[in-house]
């Protein structure tokens, strides 16, 4: 995996040095509410996330943390996941609440996006969201998604998302 740049951000490969990052990231009630429908995310969970990723990091998948100036504002990456029985890619990203509503986490999706087509030669790619995330869904159709089908997912209601290869 390799350092992303974008106008506004560098994204590192996420390191379990990351993990105080992502707890302080999954800790903020507005965050964790658009990541379950409790809205929380347990330190366990974090936990599980961060192991999975790096475990799977390589060409396809990984998770990046996108910094602005030095400060780490969230994270996008790419993960292997099944849904209906199928194997799929799927785009992931969170970005800190004090930064929404800035085009951050967009620009962190588009330069994921990027090298997963080009450099790991993807093919359709995959995102998905609980149904009332209104910012997320956005996020996905500024990064050219288009709306798939309701599904559940984890045992809750979510909406699939797709992005066919260009």
């Amino acid at each position: 995996m390799r350092i992303l740049i974008t106008p506004r951000l560098t994204g590192l490969p996420a390191g379990r040095d990351d993990y105080s990052f992502l707890r302080s990231l999954h800790g903020d009630r507005r965050v964790a509410a658009t990541l379950s429908a409790d809205g929380r995310v347990p330190a366990a969970t974090t936990q599980r996330f961060l192991r999975r990723m790096l475990r799977e990091a390589g060409p396809g998948a990984g998770l990046w943390i996108f910094r602005q100036e030095g400060r780490p504002v969230g994270y996008c990456g790419l993960r292997r996941v099944v849904i209906g029985g199928a194997a799929e890619t799927e785009l992931l990203y969170a970005a800190a609440a004090d930064d929404w509503n800035r085009g951050l986490a967009t620009e962190m999706a588009r330069a994921v996006l990027e090298a997963g087509f080009t450099e790991a030669g993807l093919g359709d790619m995959v995102a998905f969201t609980l149904p009332l995330n209104r910012a997320s869904r956005r996020i996905m159709e500024k990064c050219g998604f288009a709306f798939e089908r309701d599904f559940i997912h984890a045992g809750l209601p979510h909406v699939l998302y797709r992005l066919r290869r260009r």
